[in-house]
């Protein structure tokens, strides 16, 4: 009993106790689990205070603190604290205050704005894997490189990308860059050649200033550029000192009509985050910017109300970069909840790489390295929500997605939006979030903005160059011609050289809403033509502005230079010696082809065939012996040719036929005596080379001009031997190649330009002729460089004057208007072919088997009513003999062919009589049924 006792004693005291521990032990669980996370998580804020960036970052930074903190969804009751370090626009110090930021245990850092100094600090956060999370623009910094840097704003390899779209979309070719000469200037400006370059476009200038030039220094690089041929200014420069580089701009009276100023995203960033009197917005009328595109959300907005009533604010606006630092804080939050929610620790270790150095006060052991800075980072890289500035969400590059920027418009006192830029669709005036959710389009066509407002309050398009003020006119390659000068020739007037060519330069030149100063300068020795390539190429290299003269546009020249419209048409044809050509004693057979004397004999026949048998049962002129009736049909036939036949048609189908006939042969007749007398009255001449291609299967020589581009063309594409081209140096030897045999030293024919050829053959007299066709087509034109702005308005100027009539008069002023007709009038050309006739055929054809058809259709219908036994003797036989023999005689061809040879009037007068009797016959059965008993 005392034992039992004992014992439910020691079961309570144990059950007394156990319970209690497994309270405090679930308790304890409890703690344990919210204890890990600690109780403060720094941050590290690194800025320059005092500045249009800094004064719009910190106090969003700090507002975005205080909501974390103020939200009980996020990081479970630890508070997120931030560490400020003002780098004060200075690469040393901030440098000093990102390591005094990293000895401070941070573990992420915000900032900084300045690209030169996150480039040096990036090598720093990846000692210390603490990422960065960057307002630094520069294209170069790359998440390769740097593996923890992070940027949270728009990256300006997007916005240089944006402006060469823009200056793609006006129509500008060159451009000039100023931008202040540090990491994120020059990086920035290198993208955008890089981006033009893709366009055809190109920066013909960079104009670099140090980051603390003087206004004096501005002042000397704004007058060097204005002495430059482009007006497109591409403004990169910092927020702080922009304002100042466009008032020395209005001085110099750089904001005027024809300038244009395109400014990246410092100055909206200037603008929106201050207030401005008129003086100063006056100074900035016509200029193009872009900010970064933050959509519109009740959160934006919600924190625009905020903003006055915001802490440690400086000024009364913002500008983008605030929406920027808000949500890059909430990155920070939402990135540290996860972090702790998945297990993670902030804890630090010591670098065993930094170490003291002796009688160093650096205390670089100070700086030590955060343990799961990795798992950090990668939290931070994969997050994804909704911020103020949109998505917050990283590429595989690191970039924030959806880039996209406003294109704005300086306009009276405010920011005008003439449309959106994203690298999703391009330029548009429809708001990117729109697009997002249509399929992506890019293309030239689908590029929209809005009408600006340019310098000098035009909505007209700048052209965008002008001629530089430096005194230089263009130097103008003219060649040295030895042939015919009348196209261009040294000329001892002012100008050095005249001729067809350089009037209409000249008229071109003058139609221009700007004077164009130009000189002429002489190319080659004057003994002999230049080379026409060699005066592109120099063109190319800069060595000539432009080259004017009987310049051929070809494929390969259009590759290193640019041309103008062509204004005068071009082409290779073959000019040869000719012979007038004796009569011939069979000239009666030329003209006619041989098909088309084949085909009219047997139509002749075929048609004789076809009246014969039409006339054949009715006209005794057509009937007789074989022998007769043979000769018939051939002399009716060919008498047809003269309207000579005797023979009369008398059946309407033979008529019929005879007028279709009749017809054929009057327009026969007409077209042989018309060809046979142009034939025998019409000088001929002839040509041993019919054309480009019976002259390269010869083995003959070939005559050339010298200089001209058909030496290579014939060497290249038609695969001539070299040995075969004679170079022609000379009018005089032009006319003696030619006249000469191939074997007393001359040439076969000569292959050169059309209008060479023309004016040529109008000297001489047109002793030549051209033989054969034009075998290539294409221009003379102008030759500048390559995107050189002159040749499309000289294109619209040559246009003009061809429609005002201008260029012909300048044609008719210099070259001559006596015009030599072309070999082509040889027999063969005017020999009358079937293609000429087939249509008469046709019809003269099926009129003839419609005939046919309606006769023997009409003659099988008699044959079928035809009863050979009444010509036949009466013979008793029984009725079932007879219409078996009947049946069989039906059938017989002989029978038929009988029938068909037997006189129409012999069938009628058979028919008739057999249905007579069956009348008789019907009468009689008749009769005799009604005598018959019933």
């Amino acid at each position: 009993m005392e034992a039992r006792v004992k014992r439910r004693v020691f079961l309570l005291l144990v059950s007394c106790i156990w319970v209690p521990m497994e309270v405090l032990g679930g308790i304890d669980n409890v703690t344990v689990s919210s204890l890990s996370w600690p109780k403060v998580v720094k941050f590290g804020a690194l800025f320059t205070v005092n500045s249009v960036i800094g004064s719009s970052v910190m106090p969003a930074i700090l507002a975005a603190v205080d909501d974390v903190n103020a939200d009980s969804t996020v990081l479970s009751g630890t508070k997120l604290d931030v560490v400020t370090q003002d780098t004060n626009c200075s690469g040393f110090i901030g440098t000093i205050d990102a390591l005094q930021l990293m000895e401070k245990e941070v573990v992420v850092a915000v900032g900084p704005q300045s690209s030169g100094i996150a480039h040096v600090i990036s090598h720093v956060v990846n000692e210390l894997r603490v990422p960065l999370l960057s307002f630094a623009t520069d294209p170069t910094l790359s998440s390769l490189q740097y593996q923890y840097f992070l940027r949270t704003v728009t990256n300006d390899y997007f916005q240089m990308y944006a402006i060469a779209d823009l200056v793609d979309y006006y129509g500008w070719k060159e451009v000039i860059a100023i931008f202040v000469d540090d990491d994120n200037g020059r990086n920035g400006i290198s993208v955008l050649g890089d981006a033009l370059a893709k366009k055809r476009t190109k920066i013909s200038y960079k104009a670099a200033f140090s980051p603390g030039a003087t206004m004096s220094d501005i002042d000397d690089l704004l007058v060097s550029v204005n002495l430059m041929e482009a007006r497109v200014y591409i403004v990169h420069v910092n927020p702080d000192t922009g304002l100042s580089f466009f008032s020395k701009a209005k001085k110099l009276g750089m904001m005027s009509s024809g300038y244009v100023w395109i400014a990246t995203d410092w100055l909206p960033s200037v603008l929106d985050s201050s207030d401005f009197n008129k003086d100063t917005m006056d100074v900035l009328q016509g200029v193009v910017a872009l900010r970064h595109h933050t959509p519109d959300s009740d959160k934006k907005k919600t924190f625009t109300f905020r903003w006055k009533n915001l802490k440690s604010i400086k000024t009364s606006r913002f500008n983008s970069y605030a929406l920027y630092a808000y949500d890059t804080v909430w990155l920070v939050a939402r990135a540290l909840d996860l972090f702790f929610k998945n297990g993670g620790n902030v804890t630090f270790s010591d670098d065993p790489s930094l170490r003291d150095t002796n009688g160093s006060s650096l205390k670089l052991s100070s700086l030590r390295v955060f343990d799961q800075g990795q798992k950090l980072l990668q939290i931070l890289v994969g997050m994804n929500f909704t911020g103020l500035t949109g998505q917050i969400q990283f590429d595989p590059q690191k970039n924030l997605i959806h880039p996209a920027y406003d294109v704005l418009n300086v306009v009276g006192t405010g920011l005008r939006t003439i449309g959106y830029w994203s690298n999703y669709s391009g330029l548009s005036v429809i708001t990117p979030e729109v697009l997002y959710t249509k399929p992506a389009n890019t293309s030239t066509s689908n590029q929209q903005l809005y009408n600006a407002i340019w310098p000098g309050e035009t909505i007209r398009r700048p052209r965008g160059w002008v001629f530089p003020n430096n005194g230089k006119p263009l130097r103008i390659a003219v060649p040295f011609r030895v042939t015919f000068e009348e196209f261009v020739k040294k000329d001892k007037g002012p100008a050095g050289v005249k001729g067809y060519c350089i009037d209409v330069f000249e008229a071109a030149i003058d139609l221009l809403a700007y004077p164009v100063p130009h000189v002429y300068i002489l190319y080659g020795d004057g003994k002999r033509n230049p080379s026409f390539n060699s005066i592109v190429n120099d063109v190319a290299q800069n060595k000539y502005d432009a080259a004017v003269g009987d310049i051929a546009i070809t494929t390969n020249r259009t590759r290193i230079v640019d041309f103008t419209q062509p204004y005068m048409e071009s082409g290779l044809v073959v000019v040869a010696p000719v012979k007038e050509t004796k009569s011939s004693p069979w000239a009666f057979l030329k003209p006619f082809t041989i098909q088309m004397w084949g085909v009219t004999g047997v139509f002749f026949l075929f048609v004789g065939c076809v009246v014969w048998i039409l006339e054949h049962r009715m006209n005794p002129e057509f009937r007789g012996p074989p022998r007769k009736q043979l000769i018939t049909v051939f002399w009716f036939s060919f008498s047809t040719m003269f309207f000579a036949h005797r023979e009369n048609t008398l059946s309407t189908l033979g008529r019929c036929v005879l007028i279709f006939w009749l017809f054929v042969v009057l327009i026969i007749n007409s077209s042989y005596t018309a060809s046979l007398t142009s034939i025998l009255t019409v000088q001929k001449l002839s040509s041993g080379v019919a054309g480009i291609d019976s002259l390269i299967s010869s083995p003959d020589p070939i005559g050339v001009q010298d200089g001209s581009f058909a030496y290579n063309y014939l060497i290249d594409e038609l695969h001539v031997p070299k040995s075969r081209l004679r170079i022609i140096k000379s009018e005089a030897e032009y006319v003696s190649a030619l006249q000469n045999d191939p074997k007393g030293g001359g040439v076969a024919a000569i292959v050169d330009e059309l209008p060479y050829v023309e004016l040529f053959l109008s000297n001489s007299k047109c002793i030549f002729r051209t033989v054969g066709q034009e075998f290539t087509k294409s221009g003379w034109g102008f030759a500048f460089q390559r995107d050189s702005p002159l040749a499309i308005d000289l294109s619209t100027a040559i246009l003009q004057l061809s429609e005002n009539g201008e260029l012909q008069r300048i044609h008719d002023k210099w070259l001559s208007n006596n015009e030599c007709s072309s070999q082509n009038n040889q027999v063969d050309d005017t020999r009358l072919s079937l293609s000429s006739f087939w249509g008469l055929y046709v019809i003269c054809g099926g009129a003839c088997t419609v005939a046919l058809v309606v006769f023997i259709c009409r003659v099988y219908c008699q044959f079928l009513r035809y009863d050979p036994e009444t010509e036949e003797p009466e013979i008793s036989e029984p009725e079932s003999a007879r219409s078996s023999r009947r049946s069989l005689r039906s059938r017989s061809f002989k029978d038929l062919m009988g029938f068909v040879d037997k006189r129409e009037a012999e069938i009628k007068e058979m028919l008739k009589r057999k249905n007579s009797d069956n009348k008789k016959q019907i009468s009689h059965i008749s009769d005799v049924q009604q005598n018959s008993p019933v």
